[in-house]
């Protein structure tokens, strides 16, 4: 690692443990508490996604659905430049900043339509220094936010292991789960089989504002496939305008 790389990454951490600590895993809404989340209207998502070959320019997604039906309330989409480098384990340096740009945006233009929670494709506190970029933005935001993977990151004991494919193939029914355990004991996340159609889980942690089990049970009530809607919403449709986008800058 180049020194000035190793630099940067050593701000990074004692930022994240800084943020760390306003991270509050617990029911903060009222609509939380309620069985079937009575109270909760709005659910948003966001996505980065990236011209093939081309690490710096990317397209910053936020959509706002209705809850429960999943219909398209609001969206809105940017062509960003991330200045910030790529380095394992501190994504929310890097694409944070746009996600929060439109968050404020949508804040300052219609503050009716903002998310009551917000849906982020990636880790919480299931990260190597529990901060990943779901914590970050929530933390940023002061909004309830959930992590919703679709892969599996390799902490602190917990692997693709022979046993960790035992709890996959044990998740019978949609709405099933297990816990993400680290080698203390600490419950990090959890495996979440999110549809009937699928047999590969979701891996649910907190990011902001909201308990572990109310995250899991909130996440499989906005899955129609076997992504969250708010973040299948928000990749299609972030993939689609870079599509575009490709499409135009290749006419001109």
């Amino acid at each position: 690692m180049a020194a000035p790389e190793a630099e940067l990454v050593l701000k990074w951490e004692r930022e994240q443990a800084r943020l760390r600590e306003s991270v509050k895993e617990e029911d903060t809404e009222d609509w939380q508490r309620s069985p079937d989340f009575s109270g909760l209207k709005r659910v948003g998502g966001v996505d980065l996604s990236f011209i093939k070959g081309d690490d710096i320019n990317a397209c910053a997604h936020l959509v706002v659905l209705t809850y429960p039906h999943m219909k398209v309330l609001y969206e809105d989409c940017k062509m960003v430049t991330l200045n910030a480098p790529y380095v394992a384990g501190f994504l929310g340096f890097r694409e944070a900043p746009p996600l929060l740009q439109a968050l404020e945006k949508l804040k300052n233009v219609q503050p009716n339509l903002m998310p009551q929670v917000l849906f982020v494709d990636g880790n919480g506190l299931f990260h190597y220094r529990e901060f990943g970029l779901a914590c970050h933005l929530g933390v940023l935001s002061d909004l309830p936010c959930v992590g919703v993977a679709k892969n599996l990151l390799h902490v602190e004991g917990v692997v693709r292991s022979e046993e960790h494919q035992s709890q996959i193939n044990a998740l019978q029914k949609s709405g099933d789960s297990f816990p993400l355990a680290t080698t203390s004991g600490r419950v990090l996340g959890k495996a979440l089989r999110s549809s009937h159609s699928s047999i590969k889980p979701v891996y649910v942690s907190v990011g902001h504002r909201i308990t572990l089990d109310t995250a899991v049970r909130l996440t499989h009530t906005c899955c129609l496939y076997r992504v969250p809607e708010p973040i299948r919403q928000a990749d299609i449709r972030s993939r689609e305008y870079l599509r575009c986008h490709v499409l135009t800058s290749d006419i001109t």
